[in-house]
């Protein structure tokens, strides 16, 4: 067949042809299945449950949405974030971005991997789950201190309203009276790993808005005439807020991918987040286009004609590094020895591989859902009747629950945070998950020591110093990408606490670094330079907030130029407290220089995120090279 193993996209002149609101759906799904395909990652189910939703605001409902050089009547955006992918197609769609934004998905200087407002047609940043409807609170305000009008529609997930905030933003919005606002639950009733019911069950849904004194309706969100009864039911009502729940299939459209293939016994939904297989995605893309074709034949149009693009090439890795993996199922071999662990998970179960402690002590592992501050909360109650608490969510999430933290820490008890999708590293979903500023905002939390392992075997050693030996909390930062590391730990290697380990030697300078990301990107820097006749040691310091001040000056004694690397902005980083201590020394001193994240993160392919910030090996040893 002429499409096989080959991408598929509907251009614009071929959407203008064929326009129609009931098709463009569809359109949607193709061409954002395809740009996820593309870019190798995405979040495939939540657009395509939402297409209906997104088509029917964009051709019929939203008037000059989101162009504000135009001063738009209406204002549109996602909440949730993961339908980003939809949400671009729709812009290409409609003529607010250049078509060729369809091949830029997750790509340097393209279309982020969640919504940003340097993208024209994106209202605000979203993927840090819970603000929309806040935000959208504060744009009305605006508007009326403005004097202008229009309406502010905000998508919500429903597995999102886990959230703590949104609850505040409910009563907010009615307590002034925000007739402006619409938000639209898209109720695929799946969020990332499994049903909404068995992680945090929404209850009655009607009962509970209407509670908050807000205009509910109701209906099949994969149905455009019954979205638009559902937003023409809302113009009577001026003086109160609206909320729309559109029960759709995560998946819809697709039939093996649809939500309703799945029982209640659903461990973990396949197509929630990654590229799709390219068998699924050709069998999705021909169930999409033949279901297109017949709704043009009985307007009597000839069929869609797609354009076809090659599948890019994706080295494999060799023998990775993989994190993750090492700790899960560290984890588990630790239930049967240390009863009082606890393990907590904010809805990340596969992303931090909890399900072997999950198969061990499954009475001893709680789902807390998406509520990073309920879980840390949780933690500290655990931890004040004994137990040992282990919490688990993304890095750049836990940053939400820093108040629980520092009061955890308040009770002295003993807690271990585990930050996954740590550092700048994914390059593709985006600065909302790019954990670059955790380490400074827990520096200042007493009694919490803070490491980031190199290797697999370098975690199964943190864990165990987390649990056995470190009196007090821990925050185990770690890398969840799969790394090819250009190092072993040396044999005799020990983890000790502040002090780290030489993995290269040098005469001329010594960098410290810590994790696989920026260790790997140090050890490659040393051996370019080792050709230009240049010796820089490189030392692992796993260490994040701690530092042995005896092993520090001794093995500083060698060197007049020492490098910090940080996998973190530069502000705050393990870099700063080196320099510190450096300082403070008495005698000669090394001068110190950091390198680091030193603007908000790129989204990109990885290579291009750290080429941009000039983290890659190259540009590091070009650094050292001019410095030196």
């Amino acid at each position: 067949m002429e499409t096989e193993g080959k991408l598929q996209f509907i251009p614009i002149s071929e959407i203008e042809r064929v326009w129609d609101g009931k098709i463009l759906a569809d359109i949607l799904r193709i061409n954002s299945l395809s740009m996820i395909m593309e870019a190798g990652s995405g979040h495939p189910g939540t657009c395509l449950s939402s297409a209906e939703i997104i088509a029917t605001l964009f051709s019929s409902e939203l008037v000059n949405p989101n162009d504000f050089a135009k001063d738009p009547s209406d204002i549109f955006f996602s909440s949730k974030g993961h339908d980003a992918p939809l949400i671009y197609a729709a812009l290409i769609a409609t003529g607010r971005l250049p078509e060729d934004n369809l091949h830029k998905l997750r790509r340097l200087n393209g279309l982020p991997g969640h919504p940003d407002i340097h993208t024209p047609g994106i209202t605000t940043n979203t993927g840090s789950l819970g603000m929309g409807l806040s935000k959208a609170a504060g744009m009305i305000e605006a508007n009326r201190l403005q004097g202008k009008k229009g309406r502010v529609f905000v998508l919500l997930g429903d597995g999102e309203l886990q959230e703590g905030q949104n609850y505040e933003a409910l009563r907010y919005a009615t307590q002034h009276k925000m007739g402006e606002l619409i938000a639209i639950v898209d109720h695929n009733k799946i969020q990332s790993d499994t049903w909404v019911w068995q992680v945090g069950d929404l209850g009655d849904l009607v009962g509970k808005f209407k509670s908050f004194g807000w205009e509910v309706a109701r209906c099949d969100g994969n149905n455009v005439d019954e979205l638009l009864e559902a937003f023409d039911h809302f113009r009577d009502f001026t003086d109160k807020p609206k909320i729309l729940i559109a029960d759709t299939l995560k998946g819809a459209g697709v039939t093996f991918m649809e939500s309703s293939n799945f029982g209640e016994e659903l461990q973990f939904y396949p197509f929630h987040s990654g590229a799709p297989s390219l068998e699924h995605y050709q069998k999705a893309i021909t169930e999409l286009r033949e279901r297109i074709d017949s709704k043009l034949v009985l307007l009597d149009r000839d069929p869609i004609q797609l354009v076809l693009k090659e599948i890019p090439h994706r080295a494999s890795l060799v023998n990775p590094e993989r994190l993750i993996l090492s700790y899960g199922n560290h984890l588990a071999t630790l239930a049967n020895t240390h009863p009082d662990i606890i393990v907590l998970d904010a809805d990340l179960l596969k992303d931090h591989n909890l399900q072997p402690f999950q198969e061990v002590a499954p009475d001893r592992f709680i789902e807390c859902g998406i509520s990073e501050q309920h879980m840390t909360s949780v933690a500290g109650g655990l931890a004040r009747k004994g137990n040992l608490p282990i919490t688990h969510t993304f890095a750049a999430f836990q940053l939400r629950a820093l108040e629980q933290m520092y009061n955890n820490a308040t009770e002295e008890g003993k807690i271990i945070y585990v930050g996954s999708l740590a550092g700048l590293l994914p390059g593709g979903p985006g600065h909302s998950h790019q954990a670059v500023m955790d380490i400074a905002s827990f520096r200042a939390i007493p009694n919490l020591t803070m490491i980031e392992p190199s290797c697999e075997q370098e975690v199964r050693m943190a864990l165990d110093w987390a649990v056995k030996e470190n009196p007090q909390s821990s925050y185990l930062r770690l890398v969840s990408i799969p790394v090819e590391t250009p190092y072993i730990l040396p044999q005799e290697y020990k983890l000790t606490l502040g002090r780290g380990i030489e993995l290269i030697s040098g005469d001329d300078a010594v960098l410290f670094a810590y994790g696989p990301v920026m260790l790997s990107e140090a050890t490659r820097a040393s051996i370019f330079l080792r050709n230009l006749g240049i010796s820089l040691s490189v030392i692992n310091l796993p260490w994040l907030n701690r530092v042995d001040l005896r092993w520090l000056k001794n093995t500083l004694l060698p060197y007049q130029i020492v490098f910090t690397l940080d996998d973190h902005y530069i502000s705050g980083g393990q870099g700063e407290l080196i320099a510190v201590n450096v300082a403070r020394m008495s005698g000669k001193k090394p001068k110190v220089i950091s390198f680091g994240v030193e603007e908000i993160p790129v989204c990109g392919l990885n290579t291009e995120v750290l080429k941009y910030h000039g983290l890659d090996a190259e540009s590091l040893a070009e650094k050292a090279r001019k410095i030196l």
